[in-house]
């Protein structure tokens, strides 16, 4: 039972990760960073200089340049779960009596991501520009706490809307902006959050779909093999019942590549669904990521360096109004589905 053990110390250390990124994501300080900078000056003075520019520049490129990397590997990871789980799980369900209705829904659910995915990844997410900035100005109040009147953005050169901020990754100011994804290689604002707020769904649905399906496979399969009434002779010559462990050796002995497909489609679910219901709650409550981030002093430490983080954060956060765009449950989701379009002032 060694591989079960190793297994149960990977799941562990992966939600052990989930977890730390979660917790102290947006901090200046995390666990993570301090271990990387530990490491970088143990390994620095040994590593080769080439490497450590050829390292940087690819990191620099990957994280904080437009490129479509992420998305291929999206559309990698995509093709293989599918191609597995046609090639394998399909005929198993076919051959139980799973319905073909039943088996049609992750394809459907599949066009649907496919087009939420492209819509997020193509549509303006609110860019500021000239022609557009009168109007922008007046789709939300100054709060005075996290967006004040009358600041200019430095490179844009355009009063900065409330709720907008400058991505220093695709080089523009957003209007209601969320995040920077790196993943649909867009950012995140007032005219595509909508858009990916479907598209988590869609892949949430997806995941747990074809998750359910495949552990359905697995369960028949099983009780099949009648393994449930069978037993074993253990390393003492005694026979044994077969319990769990030893059905989730054979499982995993007799379809390691379907139990290694389910534990990813697990894993992406959990992960995804939590990040999803995250971002909803945010569109309940009409706030961003960036604000949510802000009211609690957190600061990209790509954004605001060091020595100037202390003095960009401001004075503690003032936790009783976080939600000063709150309209109400209802008009914040119809702010989110049905997004304000600024207003052309014509002119006499």
């Amino acid at each position: 039972m060694d591989f079960l053990t190793l297994f149960a110390v990977y799941v562990a250390v992966v939600l052990a990760c989930i977890a730390l990124v979660c917790k102290h994501s947006g901090r200046q300080q995390t666990p993570l960073g301090v271990l990387l900078g530990s490491v970088g000056k143990v390994v620095a003075p040994i590593t080769p200089r080439w490497l450590q520019r050829f390292s940087q520049r690819t990191l620099h490129r990957l994280f904080h340049r437009r490129n479509n990397m992420f998305i291929y590997l999206h559309v990698l990871l995509e093709g293989a779960v599918y191609a597995e789980f046609t090639y394998e799980v399909f005929g198993f369900c076919r051959e139980m009596d799973t319905t073909l209705t039943h088996l049609t829904v992750p394809y459907v659910l599949l066009v649907l991501q496919a087009v939420f995915f492209y819509l997020c990844a193509r549509r303006d997410p609110g860019t500021v520009t000239k022609k557009k900035i009168s109007g922008q100005l007046s789709l939300y109040p100054y709060d005075g706490r996290l967006f004040h009147p009358g600041v200019s953005c430095e490179t844009c050169q355009l009063i900065k809307p409330a709720r907008s901020k400058h991505c220093r990754v695709c080089d523009r100011c957003v209007q209601r902006f969320d995040h920077h994804c790196v993943w649909v290689n867009n950012c995140i604002g007032a005219r595509n959050t909508r858009y990916f707020l479907l598209y988590l769904f869609s892949v949430c649905a997806m995941a747990g779909d074809m998750a359910v399906l495949t552990g359905d496979m697995l369960f028949h399969a099983v009780l099949r093999s009648g393994l449930l009434r069978a037993s074993y002779v253990d390393e003492y010559g005694e026979q044994q019942p077969a319990g769990p462990l030893f059905v989730a050796q054979h499982l995993f002995l007799t379809f390691p590549r379907i139990v290694f497909m389910l534990g990813f489609l697990v894993f992406v679910f959990l992960l995804l669904a939590g990040y999803a219901l995250f971002h909803f709650y945010l569109a309940l409550v009409n706030q961003t990521s960036n604000e949510w981030y802000k009211s609690r002093g957190y600061t990209c430490q790509h954004c605001h360096p060091d020595a100037t983080a202390e003095r960009l954060r401001g004075p503690a956060p003032d936790h009783s109004k976080r939600n000063h765009y709150s309209r109400g449950l209802l008009r914040n989701l119809e702010e989110i589905l049905f997004p304000p379009k600024p207003v052309q002032k014509k002119l006499s």
